[in-house]
C-alpha cells in the first residue's frame, strides 16, 4: 500500500469505514490537516480502512518528511464538526495555496485566526541549490569526431571491444601506445567513474603474414638441417639474390628500397667471401642470418605450396601470443576479460558470413565470399566508410588490408570489394565451409567474435587510428548488414600514432623499438607516466626528452610520498588538532584542484590535464610544508593524509601504482603467507637506528674533537644505508629527527653515483675557474712588465702603424684612426705609463725592450 509518510497516524483524524481513494493532492492536504508543503506525492493514494489498517514504516520507501505531531490535526479545527464549514474552508485554503505557490509566502496558505498557531507546525518551502551541476563523461568519439556524451546502452554495464595484436613478431611500442592507452581508458571507466565494463580483445592467429612467416621459417630450418652441398648451396645464394634484386627495383618507397639495398650488399659480400672457401664446409650462422629474407622468400616461392600441416601454422602465433601477453603483464596492462582466437571461433566466423550472403550484401566467387559494397552502399539504410568517409575508393588501402597472399583478381565485382571467406591454396591452412575449404578474411573476425561474446551492440569499439579504414568501416559494414541495423557499435575510440623522435617507427628506418628494448631503458611505471602526459587520441612522440619528462614527473611525485610519510611519522600534531588559516588554503587549493581533476577526466579523459593538476597539487603542498617548517609549526597531519591518499588513489586508478591501503608506491616483499608492507616492517628499526644517530651527533657537537665521530655518522648515512635501501635526510634547526625514506637500494645507488658525479663536476669547475684566475693573473702582470712604447706594438692583428711614442695610428688595413680612436689609446697609453713606471720605482726589474 502507498503511504504519504512512514510515520504512523493518529487514527482518530481519519473517518473509518471502506478506504477512500484521494486523487486530489490539495483534497487530500486539507481533508488530513497537513500543509501541501510538506508533500510532494502527485500519485493516488489510499487511506487506511479502520484504526488497525495503518501505515506500516517499513514498508513506505521514503524517509518521513516532518515530524508526527506536525501531522497532527486539532479537533477543534473546523473541518472536523461542520462539512458545509469544511467545504467553504478547503476553497478558501485552495486560493491561498495558489497565492502562496506564486509568491513562496507560506502565510497565505493559513487564514488569519491560524496563522500564528500553525505556521510554526508545518514544514516550510525548500528551494533546490543553485550550484552547478557535476559534469558528464563525453569520450572523443570517431563516428562524429568530436568528444560526445557517454551513455552505454544497459545502464552501468559497458561492453566493450579491442582489437588486438596479429601475433607474428614481436611486440614493439606501436603496440604499447595502444594497449596501455585503452588500459588507462579502462581503468579510469572502471574505478573512477564506476562502470561494469566488459573488457574483450581478440588475437588474431589466422593471417597471410602469420602464413607466410611461419612457412618460411620452417623451410629455412628444414633447409640448415639438410645435407646439401656446397655448390647446391651456392647456386641457390646465387638465385635468391637475384630475385631479391627483382623485388628492390620493383619498390616504390624509398625508405624500404634502402633498407633492401642494405640487406643485399651485406649478403653479397658474404656470399663472396663463402665462395672463396676451398673447404665444403657449411655456410656459417652469420650467413645464414643475412640471407633469411632472400633465401626464405626464394625457398617459399619453390616449395612453398608443399607445407600443409596446420600444425605448422599454429606454432608460430602461440609462440608470439605468449611473448605478447608477457609484455603486457611488464607493462602492467590489465588482462582481457574475454580473449578471443580466430582459430577458436571459425565455425561461428562461417555462420555470420552466411548472415551476410542471406541478406544480399555478400557473393561467392570461386571458393571465396566477398562483402559487396556497392549493394550495401546504394541500399537506403546503408552507407560505406562511415569513420573515413574520404578514403571511399582508396583501393590501395583495401588491397592491403586484403593480405599478402591474396590474389584480387579471383571473382571480384568491384576492387572495393573485400573478402569475408578466402579460398585456401596449396601451402595454406583450410577449414571447411560451405564454400569449399579456406580460412576467414581478416575484417570479418573481429564482427563475428565480438557478436558471439558480446551481442550484436557494442558500447566501445577501439584500436589503433591505423585501423580506421578499411579494418574498422568494413567492420560496420558487415556487421550492420548481419544485423539489419544501422548502428552496430555507438562509441569509436581510436588510440593516436606512436613516432620514434618524429619519424614513423619502421625496420627500414633502424628505428623500429621493441617492447623489451623499451623497458631496459625505463620502467614501465615511466612509460605509463609518458603516456599519461600526452592525450591518448594524438600523436605521441617517443623521444628522450618525452622519457626525460616522465622521468622528472615520477622522480616528483616519489619524492613527494616520501616527504608526506616521513612528516606523518615525526609529526607531534593531533589528527583533530585546530585547523589554521595556511591549513584551510591549501584545502581549498585541493578541492578546486580536484574538480579540475574531474572536469578533465570528463572530458574525453584528458590525463594530460590531470598530471599537470598533480603536479601543482604537489608543488602548492610542498610550499605549504616549508612555510610550516620555517614559521615552527607542523603541517595539519589529517589534511597532508587527505591529499597524498587521494593523490594515491588517482596513481592507481591510471595504473601507474599498485593497488593496496598504503600512501604512495608501496614496497612489498615475499613473505611467509604472501608479501607483506616493507615499510611495516622495517621501519621501528631503522627509525631506532636514525634516532640512535641523531643523538650520537648532538653530543658529538659539544666536544673539542668530534670531526672523526661526525664522519661515521656521516658514513653511516651515506655509504651504509644507502646500501640497505634507506635514505636518510638530516633536517635543519636543533632537536630535529632525521628524515627515513625507503627506496629501492638500485635508485639509491644511482644518486649516490650521481652526487659524486656532480661533486667531481664542481670540483672540476672549481679547479678550471681557478686556472682562469690564474691566467688572467699572469696575462695582467705580463701586460703591466711591458714598456709603455711595446704596449700596442705587439698587437699587430689590430694595428700596422705607431707614432714615435708606440701610439697606434693606422688600423691592420692600413687605414688611418679616428681622433676619437687615436685619444682613447693615448689615454689607455698614459694609465699603463704610469702603473709602469710606479713599478720600476718600486724596484720591480723591467724587461729588455721587446722582450716582454
Amino acid at each position: 500500500m502507498r503511504a504519504v509518510n512512514s510515520k504512523r497516524r493518529h487514527q482518530e483524524d481519519f473517518a473509518y469505514g471502506e478506504p477512500e481513494v484521494v486523487t486530489d493532492k490539495i483534497d487530500y492536504f486539507f481533508h488530513n490537516g497537513i500543509h501541501p508543503a510538506a508533500e510532494v506525492v502527485t500519485e493516488p493514494m489510499v487511506l487506511p480502512r479502520s484504526r488497525h489498517d495503518t501505515w506500516n514504516s517499513e514498508e513506505c520507501e521514503e524517509e518521513p518528511l516532518f515530524d508526527q505531531r506536525k501531522l497532527h490535526r486539532s479537533r477543534s479545527h473546523p473541518c472536523s464538526r461542520d462539512p458545509e464549514h469544511s467545504q467553504t474552508h478547503l476553497l478558501a485554503h485552495q486560493q491561498r495555496l495558489s497565492e502562496a505557490m506564486e509568491g513562496g509566502d507560506l502565510t497565505k496558505l493559513l487564514s488569519d485566526a491560524d496563522t500564528l498557531e500553525r505556521s510554526k507546525k508545518v514544514q516550510s518551502l525548500w528551494r533546490a541549490p543553485s550550484g552547478e551541476q557535476r559534469q558528464q563523461l563525453r569520450l572523443y568519439n570517431s563516428f562524429t569526431r568530436r568528444k560526445e556524451i557517454f551513455v552505454p546502452e544497459d545502464g552501468e554495464r559497458v561492453s566493450w571491444y579491442t582489437c588486438g595484436p596479429t601475433v607474428y613478431d614481436a611486440s614493439h611500442m606501436g603496440h604499447a601506445r595502444a594497449y596501455i592507452s585503452f588500459d588507462i581508458l579502462r581503468r579510469v571507466l572502471t574505478d573512477y567513474f564506476n562502470y561494469d565494463v566488459q573488457y574483450v580483445m581478440n588475437i588474431t592467429d589466422i593471417d597471410d603474414k602469420i602464413i607466410k612467416r611461419a612457412r618460411v621459417h620452417y623451410l629455412l630450418d628444414r633447409y640448415k638441417q639438410s645435407s646439401h652441398k656446397k655448390d647446391v648451396i651456392l647456386a641457390d645464394l646465387r638465385e635468391a639474390l637475384t630475385q631479391f634484386l627483382t623485388m628492390i627495383n620493383k619498390e616504390d618507397c624509398q625508405d624500404k628500397k634502402s633498407a633492401y639495398s642494405n640487406i643485399d650488399k651485406k649478403c653479397r659480400d658474404l656470399l663472396q667471401e663463402y665462395e672463396q672457401l676451398t673447404t665444403p664446409d657449411p655456410p656459417t650462422a652469420e650467413l645464414y642470418e643475412a640471407f633469411s629474407e632472400p633465401l626464405g622468400n626464394h625457398l617459399d616461392r619453390r616449395d612453398g605450396f608443399n607445407v600443409t600441416d596446420n600444425a605448422i601454422f599454429a606454432a608460430l602465433p602461440k609462440f608470439w601470443e605468449n611473448d605478447f601477453h608477457a609484455d603486457m603483464r611488464a607493462l602492467n596492462v590489465l588482462p582481457a576479460d574475454i580473449l578471443t582466437r580466430v582459430s577458436e571461433y571459425v565455425p561461428e566466423i562461417v555462420q555470420f558470413i552466411q548472415k551476410i550472403v542471406s541478406s544480399g550484401y555478400a557473393y561467392e566467387a570461386d571458393g571465396s565470399v566477398y562483402f559487396d559494397t556497392k549493394a550495401f552502399d546504394q541500399s537506403d539504410k546503408h552507407h560505406y566508410c562511415k569513420l573515413v568517409p574520404e578514403a571511399f575508393g582508396d583501393t590501395k588501402a583495401l588491397e592491403e588490408g586484403e593480405g599478402v597472399l591474396s590474389e584480387q583478381s579471383r571473382g571480384k565485382r568491384t576492387a572495393m570489394d573485400f573478402a569475408l571467406w578466402k579460398a585456401s591454396k596449396p601451402g595454406e591452412p583450410a577449414w571447411d565451409s560451405p564454400w569449399g575449404r579456406g580460412r576467414p578474411g581478416w575484417h570479418i573476425e573481429c564482427s563475428a567474435m565480438a557478436t558471439e561474446v558480446l551481442g550484436d551492440k557494442l558500447d566501445i569499439h577501439a584500436g589503433g587510428v591505423d585501423l580506421r579504414f578499411p579494418h574498422h568501416d568494413n567492420e560496420i559494414a558487415q556487421s550492420e548488414a548481419a544485423f539489419g541495423s544501422d548502428a552496430w557499435v555507438n562509441y569509436f575510440l581510436h588510440s593516436g600514432h606512436l613516432t620514434i623522435t618524429g619519424c614513423k617507427m619502421s625496420k627500414s628506418l633502424k628505428n623500429f623499438i621493441t617492447i623489451k628494448e623499451a623497458l631496459k631503458k625505463n620502467t614501465a611505471r615511466q612509460i605509463r607516466i609518458a603516456f599519461l602526459l600526452h592525450s591518448w587520441k594524438d600523436t605521441l612522440d617517443y623521444s628522450d626528452a618525452v622519457m626525460d619528462g616522465a622521468v622528472q614527473f615520477e622522480k616528483t611525485i616519489n619524492e613527494f610520498f616520501l616527504n608526506i610519510k616521513d612528516l606523518l611519522r615525526s609529526s607531534a600534531a593531533d589528527d583533530h588538532s585546530k585547523w589554521n588559516e595556511e591549513d584551510l588554503k591549501l584545502r581549498d587549493k585541493f578541492f578546486a584542484d580536484k574538480k579540475t581533476i574531474h572536469n578533465a577526466l570528463c572530458d574525453s579523459v584528458d590525463t594530460r590535464t590531470v598530471m599537470d593538476t598533480i603536479r601543482k597539487m604537489i608543488s602548492d603542498t610542498n610550499v605549504y610544508n616549508r612555510e610550516a617548517a620555517s614559521n615552527g609549526r607542523s603541517p595539519h597531519p589529517a589534511l597532508l593524509r587527505l591529499i597524498a591518499l587521494y593523490l594515491t588513489k588517482m596513481m592507481r586508478i591510471f595504473g601507474v601504482f599498485d593497488a593496496d591501503d598504503s600512501i604512495g608506491p608501496s614496497v612489498q616483499i615475499a613473505g611467509g603467507s604472501g608479501t607483506v608492507n616493507l615499510e611495516e616492517v622495517v621501519l621501528p628499526y631503522v627509525r631506532a637506528l636514525a634516532d640512535f644517530r641523531d643523538e650520537i651527533r648532538q653530543e658529538a657537537r659539544g666536544l673539542e674533537k668530534a670531526g672523526k665521530i661526525l664522519q661515521l655518522c656521516d658514513k653511516v648515512r651515506d655509504d651504509i644505508l644507502p646500501n640497505l635501501g634507506v635514505r636518510l635526510e638530516d633536517r635543519e634547526g636543533d632537536n630535529q629527527p632525521s628524515a627515513i625514506k625507503l627506496v629501492d637500494r638500485e635508485t639509491l645507488l644511482r644518486e649516490k653515483e650521481a652526487k659524486v658525479k656532480v661533486e667531481q663536476e664542481k670540483k672540476a669547475e672549481k679547479e678550471r675557474k681557478r686556472l682562469e684566475l690564474e691566467q688572467a693573473r699572469l696575462a695582467k702582470e705580463k701586460i703591466l712588465q711591458t714598456p709603455p712604447d711595446q704596449l700596442f706594438r705587439l698587437q699587430i692583428d689590430k694595428y700596422s702603424q705607431f707614432d714615435g711614442k708606440g701610439i697606434p695610428t693606422h688600423d691592420e688595413k692600413g687605414q688611418e684612426l679616428s681622433k676619437g680612436q687615436i685619444k682613447k689609446l693615448q689615454k689607455a697609453y698614459e694609465q699603463h705609463e704610469a702603473q709602469f713606471n710606479k713599478r720600476v720605482t718600486n724596484g720591480h726589474a723591467a724587461p729588455v725592450n721587446g722582450e716582454a
